[in-house]
């Protein structure tokens, strides 16, 4: 399955301006990304992602496509870290609240300027997955 890279883009734009708006505004803005991303983690479906369909003016085929898998592979990462900030911000554990919600923006900001953090950590994963594997044969 693959997923038109404009709709992963809107995402990752939802993900920046969101956890971004909890940085400045209030933490508590966090639970709008990370249960985004609960939800779709349980149902592999995201709820931005399917809204913004409707604007897509050309045939979802027509665009570079994503690949699913790994979109919901940086979409665990992404969930995981969220979750991390909102407990140490409930934790009043600042400094590492603030570095976990920097994480996400920082890696959904590189990720709109073309590199994949989440591509290269599931990428490495899978090669000592392999090699582990090769070596134990």
């Amino acid at each position: 399955m693959t997923i038109p890279k404009p709709l992963v883009q809107i995402n990752q734009v939802f993900i920046v301006v969101t956890v971004l708006a909890a940085l400045l505004f209030h933490p508590a803005i966090l639970l709008l990304p990370f249960a985004v991303g609960a939800y779709t983690l349980i149902t592999k479906k995201n709820p931005v992602i399917h809204f913004s369909r409707r604007f897509l003016k050309k045939p979802s085929a027509s665009y570079q496509q994503e690949d699913k898998d790994q979109q919901l592979f940086n979409q665990w990462i992404a969930t995981i870290c969220l979750g991390l900030s909102l407990l140490f911000f409930s934790l009043s554990i600042q400094l590492a609240a603030y570095a976990f919600s920097i994480m996400v923006i920082l890696a959904a900001g590189v990720a709109l300027m073309g590199y994949c953090i989440g591509c290269t950590v599931r990428y490495r994963y899978l090669m000592w997955k392999h090699n582990r594997t090769k070596a134990q044969a």
